[in-house]
C-alpha cells in the first residue's frame, strides 16, 4: 500500500530505541473489557498499527491480570474508578464521546464514557505512538467540543463528484454502488481518527437516480455502507429531493401542507428506520440554483423542513436545511437583491418557526466559500434556532487541488470572530458548539475532498485540510501550529529537516493564494462554470456585468447603508458600524463592503492599486520559494508524493504567474495608474 494512501495513519516503524522498548512493554497485551462493533474496531486499530510501528503482535484477554504491565481498553463502566485513582466527577464532566487516558500501576487505561469515547481514545493514543511521545505516565481527558461533527460529500451515483478534484466517487459507480467497499471502510478509520461522526454520502443537489436512494431499491446498499461507518461510529446521512413525493411517490404535489404529502414522508421515513435503525436523517438544498423547495406552493423554508422534521422525529432523525438560498438570475445592477444579504433574510425571520430536530446550515460566509469574505451575518442571528456552519474543505475557489491552499488557518480565523450577538465574546465557535443560545443540536459540516486517486485529495498536501477540519472541529482552540506539527508527524515523520519546510509552505499557502487571487475582500474573479483560473470580469451569475463593479476612477461593492446595498445592517453592533465605515473597516475586507478609488490609502500606507500589484508580484515569488522548499526534500520523504507535490507546485506556479499578469494588466488599463516599481508584464 502505498504511503499516500494511509494519509496520516502511516504507523511507521518506531526508531528510537528507548521508545520503542518503553511501548513494547504498556502494549503487548491488551485486556478489551467488553466487545462492541466499534471497540473492536479500535482493537483492530491497535493491532494493526502496533504491528506496523513495533513489530508486535499483541496478546488479547478478556480479564486484567497483575503480571506485568497491560493496555485497559473499554468504558468507564468497565473499571472502579476509586482503585484507579480517578474521581467520579471527572467521568461525570466528560459528554458520551469524551475519554480518558491514564497510566496508572502496572496499566494504561483507554477508556471512554462510551464505546464511541474508547475509539476516540484509541487515535489519540496512537497519535502519541506516532509523534513518539512518553506514554509511562498520561493523564489526558478530552471531550469534542461540538456535538454534530460532519462531513458532506458531493458524489453523483454516475460516479463523479461535484467540485471534486481527486478522481471519482468512493462510493457510486455507473449509477449504483462500487463493489469493493475496501475504501470506504479506510475511509471510515480516517474520518473517525480526527473525530468526525457524521457524513451524508450524496450529493446535496440531487438529480432523478439519486431521488431514488431512500427507496427499496437502493436502501440494502445504503444499509451496507451504513454498517461500515457505523462501526466506526459516523452516521450516515442522505441528501434528499424535496420534491420526492412527486418523483417517486407519483404525487401531483410536494406541497409540505398537503396531508398526503405528509402521510408520504412518514411512511419513506418508517421505511428508511427499518432498514438503517440509526440512519441520522436528511440533508436538503431547496428552492436554490433551480432545485425543488417549499417556494413552489408559496410555503416558507420553516414549513418545508418541518414536514420532514415530524416525520423523522419518531426515530430520532435530523433535518439539516441548508441556508444557501438567493436568487441566482437576480439583476446584479439591482442594489436590494445583494446576493450576500440573501441568507438572512431568508431565514432570519424564522427564527423560533423550525421544529426542535432541524439544524441550519450556514455557509461560513455570506457568498459561496470564497479565499476570503466575512463571516456571515446569519450566524448567530437566529437565537430559537438550532444552527451550524458549513466549510468547503474541497478547495473549488481556493485552487481545486492544484495550488496548495491550507484552510485551517482560514476556519480558525471564522471560529474565533465575535459576532457580538449576545454582546462580546458571542464568537462563531460559542454559536456552533451550542453553547450561547443552549442549541439542542448543533455543530460543523464540511464539504468533503477525497476521491479514488491513489493518494485519496490529488494533491498529497491537501491530506492536510481533511485531518486540519477533523481535529479543529473537534476542538476549535486548538491552535493551527499544533494541528498542522501533527499533521506533518503523523504522515511524514518527527525529523525536522522535513517538518519545517513542509510547516513553513503549508502556514504560508492560504494568503500566497490570496494574493495572487483576490484583491482586498473583492473575489470572484474567476472562470465561470468551472472555477479555476482568472477570469476578471467572469462572474457567471452576472448578466448585466462584472461583480467587483470596476471602472476607471475605482473599485469595489458598496454594501453600505447610506450609498450600497444595506448589507453591512446585518450585523451586531459594534460589527455594523466598523464594516459600515470606510476608516474602521479592516483592509483585507475593504472593497467586499466599499468602493473606493484606486488611490484610497490602506492602513498599510499603500494604495489600493498599489496593493493589487504589489500582492501579485508577492504571491508569485513565495509560490517559487515554495518550489525550492520543497526540492530540498527529495530524498528525504517518500519519492511517490514527493513527485506528486512536485508536480503540483509546477503547475501552481504557472497558475500564479497568469493570475499576476491579467490581474495587474487589466487594473493598469482599467486605472491608467502604472506600477510604482515599474514591474509590469501586460498581456
Amino acid at each position: 500500500m502505498e504511503e499516500s494512501y494511509r494519509c496520516w495513519l502511516q504507523y511507521r516503524f518506531v526508531q528510537d530505541t528507548q521508545r520503542f522498548y518503553q511501548y513494547r512493554k504498556w502494549v503487548s497485551n491488551i485486556v478489551v473489557a467488553r466487545e462492541t462493533e466499534i471497540i473492536n474496531s479500535a482493537a483492530r486499530e491497535l493491532q494493526d498499527a502496533l504491528k506496523s510501528m513495533l513489530n508486535l503482535k499483541p496478546s488479547i484477554w478478556r480479564h486484567p491480570f497483575h503480571q506485568q504491565p497491560f493496555l485497559f481498553l473499554g468504558s468507564y463502566e468497565d473499571i472502579n474508578p476509586e482503585n484507579h485513582g480517578i474521581s467520579a466527577s471527572l467521568l461525570n464532566r466528560l459528554d458520551d464521546e469524551g475519554y480518558l487516558l491514564k497510566t496508572v500501576n502496572n496499566q494504561i487505561l483507554v477508556i471512554g464514557k462510551t464505546d464511541r469515547g474508547t475509539l476516540y481514545a484509541t487515535f489519540h493514543l496512537l497519535r502519541l505512538l506516532q509523534c513518539e511521545q512518553p506514554i509511562d505516565s498520561l493523564e489526558i481527558t478530552d471531550s469534542p467540543k461540538n456535538q454534530l461533527r460532519m462531513i458532506n460529500q458531493w458524489d453523483n451515483m454516475d460516479g463523479s463528484i461535484e467540485r471534486g478534484y481527486s478522481g471519482n466517487s468512493i462510493f457510486f459507480r455507473d449509477n449504483d454502488f462500487v463493489d469493493d467497499l475496501t475504501r470506504v471502510k479506510n475511509y471510515a478509520r480516517f474520518l473517525a481518527s480526527v473525530g468526525i461522526n457524521a457524513i451524508s454520502i450524496n450529493n446535496v443537489n440531487v438529480w432523478n437516480l439519486e431521488t431514488r436512494l431512500i427507496t427499496k431499491e437502493f436502501l440494502p446498499k445504503v444499509k451496507e455502507v451504513a454498517e461500515i461507518f457505523k462501526s466506526y461510529a459516523i452516521t450516515v446521512f442522505l441528501s434528499i429531493n424535496f420534491a420526492s413525493p412527486i418523483e417517486l411517490g407519483g404525487l401531483s404535489t410536494a406541497d409540505p401542507l398537503d396531508r398526503d404529502v405528509q402521510k408520504w414522508w412518514e411512511n419513506k421515513a418508517k421505511e428508511i428506520y427499518q432498514y438503517i435503525p440509526d440512519f441520522g436523517g436528511f440533508v436538503v438544498k431547496a428552492d436554490s440554483e433551480g432545485r425543488p423547495g417549499p417556494f413552489t406552493y408559496h410555503r416558507s423554508h420553516a414549513e418545508g423542513a418541518n414536514v420532514l422534521a415530524r416525520a423523522l422525529k419518531p426515530y430520532n432523525g435530523k433535518v439539516i436545511w441548508r441556508c444557501f438560498v438567493y436568487n441566482y438570475l437576480q439583476d446584479w445592477r439591482d442594489r436590494s437583491t445583494d446576493r450576500a444579504k440573501a441568507a438572512y433574510d431568508h431565514f432570519g425571520p424564522l427564527d423560533g418557526q423550525f421544529l426542535d430536530n432541524v439544524i441550519l446550515q450556514i455557509k461560513n460566509g455570506p457568498m459561496d466559500f470564497q479565499v476570503r469574505e466575512p463571516v456571515s451575518p446569519l450566524l448567530g442571528a437566529m437565537k430559537k434556532t438550532n444552527q451550524m456552519i458549513e466549510f468547503q474543505i474541497t478547495q473549488e475557489y481556493t485552487g481545486q487541488q492544484i495550488d496548495v491552499c491550507y484552510l485551517v488557518p482560514q476556519w480558525k480565523e471564522v471560529f474565533d470572530f465575535d459576532t457580538y450577538a449576545q454582546g462580546e465574546s458571542s464568537t462563531v465557535k460559542s454559536i456552533v458548539n451550542g453553547s450561547l443560545y443552549n442549541c439542542k443540536y448543533s455543530g460543523v459540516a464540511g464539504v468533503s475532498n477525497i476521491g479514488d486517486d491513489v493518494n485519496w485529495t490529488g494533491h498529497a498536501l491537501a491530506q492536510a485540510n481533511l485531518y486540519g477540519f477533523g481535529r479543529l472541529i473537534w476542538n476549535p482552540d486548538l491552535s493551527t501550529e499544533q494541528i498542522t506539527k501533527e499533521w506533518i508527524y503523523l504522515t511524514f515523520g518527527i525529523h525536522q529537516q522535513v517538518v519545517e519546510p513542509i510547516k513553513w509552505i503549508l502556514l504560508h499557502s492560504w494568503e500566497t493564494y490570496e494574493n495572487y487571487t483576490a484583491p482586498l475582500g473583492v473575489g470572484w474573479m474567476v472562470n465561470p462554470n468551472h472555477h479555476y483560473g482568472p477570469n476578471v470580469d467572469g462572474y457567471e451569475y452576472s448578466k448585466w456585468g462584472t461583480y467587483h463593479f470596476a471602472d476607471r476612477d475605482g473599485i469595489g461593492v458598496d454594501r453600505t447603508v447610506e450609498t450600497g446595498t444595506g448589507y453591512t445592517a446585518q450585523y451586531f453592533s459594534p460589527c455594523s458600524e466598523i464594516y459600515n465605515s470606510l476608516e474602521c473597516c479592516p483592509d483585507e475586507l475593504l472593497l467586499f463592503f466599499h468602493h473606493v478609488p484606486y488611490s484610497h490609502q490602506l492602513k498599510s500606507g499603500k494604495t489600493v492599486i498599489q496593493h493589487i500589484y504589489d500582492t501579485h508580484f508577492e504571491g508569485v515569488e513565495t509560490v517559487k520559494l515554495f518550489i525550492k522548499l520543497w526540492d530540498s526534500l527529495e530524498g528525504k520523504i517518500d519519492n511517490g508524493i514527493f513527485q506528486n507535490v512536485k508536480e503540483r507546485l509546477k503547475r501552481q506556479l504557472e497558475n500564479a504567474i497568469e493570475w499576476r499578469d491579467q490581474i495587474n494588466t487589466y487594473f493598469y488599463r482599467k486605472s491608467g495608474v502604472p506600477d510604482e516599481k515599474n514591474r509590469m508584464i501586460y498581456r
